[in-house]
């Protein structure tokens, strides 16, 4: 199998490496690869409650993530234990690669929430981004991060942000 089948697994582990270091290491259920982006299940692989102010991730929460090849941004739904939607959170990264069974994806410091309604939409991690030193490292990347950043906002505050998970 090529390094970027669709063919794989049903069990992949998701890599999420930060500034050239593995960040976390989980598993996940494996529900689609059509080539370009796949949907993979966990529950919440954090350490335990991550308290955000505006949502909380625990024990107990199921993330439904969608990761692409060709984009430079995932989308995590997230539920809680008895299926209600709190939200999504976006991570600007580079596209995801696939190896056999391992999905690593490269965190490039940039976020954003929406609220289940719709009714909260924020950008995050700005300051960790500008600090990073991307912009002078690799222009081409940080401009793809920024322009990433803002396609989901766009999507999340005027529409067709849920049409990227269908």
């Amino acid at each position: 199998m090529s390094a970027n089948s669709p063919e794989s697994a049903r069990t992949l582990d998701v890599v999420l490496v930060k500034a050239g270091r593995t960040k976390i290491r989980y598993a996940a259920e494996l529900l689609h690869d059509d080539g370009t982006r796949l949907a993979v299940r966990a529950p919440w692989a954090g350490d335990g409650v991550r308290d955000f102010g505006f949502v909380r991730f625990e024990a107990g929460d199921v993330f439904t993530e969608y990761y692409w090849r060709d984009r430079w941004y995932s989308v995590k739904e997230v539920r809680d234990g008895s299926g209600t939607l709190k939200g999504w959170y976006c991570d600007i990264t580079r596209p995801a690669v696939l190896t056999g069974t391992e999905l690593v994806v490269e965190d490039l410091d940039l976020d954003l929430w929406r609220s289940a309604d719709g009714s909260d939409v924020r950008r995050l991690d700005e300051d960790e981004f500008e600090e990073s030193g991307l912009a002078d490292r690799d222009p081409a990347a940080a401009s793809a991060a920024r322009a990433a950043l803002a396609e989901l906002e766009t999507r999340a505050l005027e529409g067709g942000f849920e049409a990227l998970l269908r």
